[in-house]
């Protein structure tokens, strides 16, 4: 194996992190090495990198096994303790070019094969930039990392750190860099999106990120922000979503819950009517908006009729694309000293708003046909809409190009045009 083999695992950021890793080790001239990048969000995602490093060392029984990411960064104990793994290192180090020219020259000993520091002493963001990852018509760019607040389900705080922002003139260059490049849309992504700035002098607001990249990018065609947390929406971000185009008209929130009870026990920063508020005020300001959420089904002590407010939330709150979890115990969160859901009425409430959120993604896709969309195509023959729906042509295009599209129907779950 002439080039490492990483395997990511999680979230937008860990495979952006990846493509980073990917430049690293290869400027170090790192190979025969497999790279597992974990995520922590739950105990089934640890279990799985488990799964995943098993997998991999049998598929690789000679090259040397690194293990990095969040889950490495939470609990490395639980990777050096497998016999399978070579060295394990941190999120810090993983962004770090000395820590891959280390790897590459094989210097590592009994000493240094776990390398992870404290992840709460970081105050800046890695350096490390890329020029876009995925396809050739969308590209990544990191503008966050970090979070400053612990809900009680998430470790996620204990494997990024505390919040910290990339500077705006940062974000613009490496934007420009991308249009030039022909990339024809940008994604902002970070762990805590809306808490971008917080950090910077003047403190700005994620808003004023977005006014200033379209502003001084008037060559970038779409802008699409990742997940956001509703509450923290600053006076500009709103602005930016009634009187810019270029901004897509699609957000992903982190709703969690639809119960205030629940809200508060999961020490959200939302109640309900906040949740409901925000979306009313969007669609107000951009009608074709859609909205995805994130909802957790069956966090302790949750009834029947807490339940049921989030059942009701996606109604409420004209809810899309809902990526359901169902609630996992994760050691060392106060969370998983609550009295717990039993399991079958966890899976059972999954599959319940996983289907509700099916049900709301078909109303939106039949009431596409017959509307002109702006398509970006991912490939010859698939692309997206504005707010993110699949569309598949019969007639292939341009990889990367936007075109105007007539929908014609449904297939599968997708547009065709």
């Amino acid at each position: 194996m002439s080039t490492p083999v990483f395997s990511t695992m999680g979230c937008r950021l860990n495979a952006y992190e990846t493509e980073a890793m990917k430049d690293l080790a290869a400027q170090a001239g790192l190979g025969n090495a497999v790279v597992v990048n974990t995520c922590a969000v739950t105990a089934e995602a640890v279990r799985k990198a488990r799964q995943d490093i098993r997998r991999l060392r049998r598929r690789h029984p000679d090259a040397r096994l690194i293990v990095t990411g969040c889950a490495a960064q939470t609990e490395p104990e639980t990777f050096t303790a497998m016999a399978e793994v070579d060295a394990v290192i941190g999120n810090t180090e993983k962004m770090n070019a000395a820590t891959w020219q280390g790897l590459a020259a094989d210097f590592i000993g009994e000493t240094e094969a776990v390398q992870v520091d404290d992840i709460m002493s970081v105050t800046e963001t890695a350096g490390h930039l890329i020029d876009g990852f995925g396809t050739r018509s969308r590209a990544y760019v990191q503008v966050q990392n970090g979070c400053d607040h612990r809900c009680t389900f998430c470790i996620i705080p204990y494997g990024r750190g505390n919040s910290r922002s990339v500077p705006a003139g940062v974000v613009v260059d490496q934007i420009s860099r991308l249009v030039d490049k022909g990339f024809n849309e940008v994604v902002l992504t970070g762990v805590d999106l809306t808490s971008w700035g917080g950090d910077l002098p003047g403190t700005p607001r994620l808003g004023d990120l977005v006014m200033r990249i379209l502003r001084l990018v008037p060559d970038l065609p779409r802008l699409r922000i990742s997940s956001i947390d509703s509450i923290e929406a600053d006076e500009n971000l709103m602005c930016a979503i009634a009187t810019e185009p270029r901004l897509m008209p699609h957000l992903h929130l982190s709703l969690q819950h639809g119960d205030d009870m629940i809200l508060k026990r999961m020490k959200r920063r939302h109640l309900r009517d906040d949740a409901i508020g925000f979306t009313e005020e969007a669609r107000r300001l951009r009608p074709d908006m859609t909205f995805g959420a994130d909802i957790i089904a069956g966090f302790p002590t949750e009834t029947e009729a807490m339940f049921e407010n989030s059942m009701r939330l996606v109604e409420e709150c004209s809810l899309t694309w809902l990526h359901v979890f169902p609630y996992s115990t994760r050691r060392g969160t106060p969370a998983a000293r609550m009295p717990p859901v039993d399991g079958a009425a966890i899976r059972d409430r999954a599959a319940r708003l996983r289907a509700r959120g099916d049900t709301a993604v078909a109303a939106h896709l039949a009431a596409q046909t017959g509307r002109v969309h702006k398509v970006l195509m991912e490939s010859t023959i698939m692309g997206r809409t504005e707010q993110f729906a699949p569309v598949v042509f019969d007639v292939p295009q341009t990889e990367g190009s936007i075109v105007q599209a007539t929908v014609t129907g449904i297939r599968d779950g997708q547009l065709l045009a």
